[in-house]
C-alpha cells in the first residue's frame, strides 16, 4: 500500500513539474515574441527618424528640384507647372462668379457674390452632385453633357440675392483635379483620366473646350474664364482673405503644393510675359524623391505593389491615402514574425488598405486610460479581439512614428518652398509670410498638424518663425476657382474705369 502512495506522489510531482515547465516555456515563448516585436518596432522607428539635419537635407533637395523643374521641361521629378495665374485676387473683386470643382466621383458647383474690399463675400452657395458610374467609363460627350446640365440647373436657381449687371456674361472658374498640360489660363489638354475614370477619347483634348461645347448645348451663356488645379485654387482663396499668402499646400487623401514665383525667376523657355511680377507655380510635389527621404522596407513594398511604382514617393510618405496602409504593413510584419496577435495571422490584416488613416488617427488620439478606442478599432476593422494593454500601447507608438515622420517631412517641404522664395529668414520686422493649408489630414489629424507646425518653427528658428503663419484655408479649392475667374474677368477694365 505504501508503494502505491509513494508512486502516486511521484506521479503528481512529475505532473506538477511538467505543468510548471509548460508555463515557464509559454512565458519564455511569450517573452521571446515580445522581444522580437520590440526589436521590429525599434528598427522601424530608427529608420523613420527625421532629425533636424536630415530635414534640412530634404528641404535643400526640394529647393534644388524646384530650380531644375523651372529651368527645363522634364528637368525634375517636380513638374513645376506654369498655372498661367499671374493675377491673384486682391480682395476688391466685385460681381457674381461661378466655380465648377471636378475632382473625383463627385463634383461641386459654387456661386459667389463678391462685394469688394468693404463687403467681401456677400453670399455663397454650393451644391454637390454624384456622377453616375456608367458616365465614368462612357463617352466624354455624355459626361460633359451631364456636368453642364447640372451647372445649368444650378445657374437657373439663382435667387434675387445674386445680381449680374445687365448685358454681362456669367464667368466660371473650372477646378479640374486630373493631370493636365495647361497651355493658357483657360485651356489645357488632358494627359490621362485617374480616380476610376476611363474615357480614352478625351485624352489629348482641351478640357475647357469640351466643357464649353457642353455648356453651349445647354443654351447657357457662361464663359469658362480659368482652368485651375485645386492647390492653385487654395492659394487664390487664401490670398483673397490675406494679402500675405505666398504658398498653399493640400494635405488630404493626396498632397500637393503651389507657390508664388517671381516672374524673372521663370526662364524664357516658357515664353511667358506675366501681367504682374509674379506667377503661380503648381509644383506637383507628391512626385518629389530624394536619397535623403527616410524610406523603410514597408514603404518600398508599398511602392512596388502600387499602381504607380517609382512615382509619387513623397505622397506615399505623407498623405492620408497611405499612412494607414503603412501601419497595416508594420502590424502584418509583427503578426507574421513575432506572433503579435497570437499564433495565427488575422486574415483581415492581410487585406491592403483595410486600415485607413482616419482609423489610425482615432487610435493615435485615444486618451482613455485603457486605450479602449484602439481595442475597438482592432476588433471592428481587423477582427482582432482580446488585445492586452501592452499591445495597444505599442500600436499607439507605431501611429506616433508614422505620423511624426509624415508631418516632419511635410514641414521640410514647406521650408524648402520658403527657402526658394527667400522667406526662410526674417527680412524686415513687418514681413509676414502666410501659407494656406487645406485637406482632411491637416484639418482632422490634430497631432499631425501640431507636429508639422512645431517642426516648421524649429527649422525656421525663433526670429523667422515669428513671421511665418500657417492658416487653414477650408474649401479653398472651390471658391478659389471663382476668385481666379474674378481676378481675370473680361470686365476688369470696364469696372476700373
Amino acid at each position: 500500500m505504501r508503494k502505491v502512495v509513494i508512486g502516486s506522489a511521484v506521479i503528481c510531482a512529475a505532473t506538477a513539474c511538467a505543468v510548471a515547465a509548460l508555463i515557464v516555456k509559454h512565458r519564455m515563448k511569450k517573452s521571446g515574441r515580445w522581444a522580437r516585436a520590440e526589436a521590429i518596432v525599434n528598427d522601424f522607428e530608427e529608420k523613420c527618424a527625421t532629425p533636424i539635419g536630415k530635414l534640412r537635407q530634404v528641404a535643400d533637395a526640394m529647393m534644388v528640384e524646384m530650380h531644375a523643374g523651372l529651368a527645363s521641361e522634364g528637368g525634375s521629378k517636380l513638374k513645376m507647372l506654369i498655372s498661367y495665374v499671374d493675377s491673384l485676387p486682391k480682395g476688391d473683386e466685385k460681381g457674381l462668379f461661378y466655380a465648377l470643382d471636378l475632382g473625383g466621383t463627385n463634383f461641386r458647383v459654387i456661386r459667389v457674390q463678391l462685394g469688394g474690399k468693404e463687403r467681401g463675400v456677400i453670399n455663397q452657395e454650393a451644391e454637390e452632385v454624384s456622377i453616375p458610374p456608367h458616365l465614368m467609363v462612357g463617352s466624354s460627350f455624355e459626361l460633359f453633357d451631364f456636368i453642364a446640365s447640372e451647372v445649368a440647373r444650378f445657374v437657373t436657381s439663382e435667387s434675387e440675392e445674386y445680381q449680374l449687371p445687365a448685358g454681362r456674361q456669367r464667368e466660371l472658374g473650372f477646378t479640374f483635379s486630373f493631370p493636365v498640360r495647361q497651355t493658357s489660363l483657360a485651356s489645357g489638354t488632358l494627359i490621362k483620366w485617374t480616380k476610376g475614370f476611363s474615357i480614352e477619347e478625351t485624352v489629348g483634348e482641351d478640357v475647357v473646350s469640351e466643357l464649353t461645347k457642353a455648356i453651349e448645348r445647354q443654351g447657357l451663356d457662361l464663359r469658362v474664364a480659368a482652368l485651375v488645379n485645386d492647390t492653385v485654387g487654395t492659394l487664390a482663396g487664401g490670398r483673397y482673405y490675406d494679402n500675405d499668402v505666398v504658398a498653399a499646400v493640400i494635405l488630404g487623401t493626396g498632397t500637393n503644393a503651389a507657390y508664388v514665383e517671381r516672374a524673372h525667376a521663370i526662364p524664357k523657355w516658357h515664353g511667358l510675359l506675366p501681367k504682374s511680377g509674379e506667377m503661380v507655380i503648381n509644383m506637383e510635389w507628391g512626385n518629389f524623391r530624394s536619397s535623403h527621404l527616410p524610406l523603410t522596407e514597408y514603404d518600398l513594398s508599398l511602392d512596388t505593389e502600387s499602381l504607380n511604382p517609382g512615382e509619387q514617393i513623397f505622397e506615399k510618405l505623407i498623405s492620408g491615402m497611405y499612412l494607414g496602409e503603412i501601419l497595416r504593413r508594420v502590424l502584418l510584419s509583427l503578426a507574421e514574425e513575432a506572433s503579435f496577435f497570437g499564433d495565427t495571422v488575422p486574415p483581415k490584416l492581410m487585406v491592403p488598405f483595410i486600415l485607413r488613416t482616419p482609423h489610425m488617427s482615432s487610435m493615435h488620439l485615444d486618451t482613455s486610460s485603457d486605450l479602449r478606442v484602439v481595442a475597438s478599432k482592432l476588433k471592428d476593422i481587423l477582427g482582432i479581439s482580446n488585445t492586452s494593454f501592452k499591445t495597444r500601447k505599442m500600436i499607439v507608438k507605431l501611429c506616433e512614428i508614422i505620423a511624426k515622420r509624415g508631418a516632419r517631412l511635410s514641414a521640410a517641404g514647406i521650408f524648402g518652398i520658403l527657402k526658394k522664395q527667400g522667406r526662410d529668414v526674417l527680412a524686415t520686422e513687418k514681413q509676414r509670410t502666410v501659407v494656406a493649408l487645406d485637406g482632411g489630414l491637416f484639418e482632422h489629424y490634430t497631432t499631425f498638424r501640431k507636429i508639422l507646425e512645431s517642426t516648421l518653427a524649429e527649422m525656421l528658428g525663433e526670429e523667422a518663425a515669428s513671421s511665418v503663419i500657417i492658416k487653414h484655408a477650408n474649401d479653398g479649392s472651390g471658391i478659389g476657382a471663382a476668385l481666379i475667374a474674378a481676378a481675370h474677368s473680361q470686365y476688369l477694365e470696364l469696372d476700373s474705369s
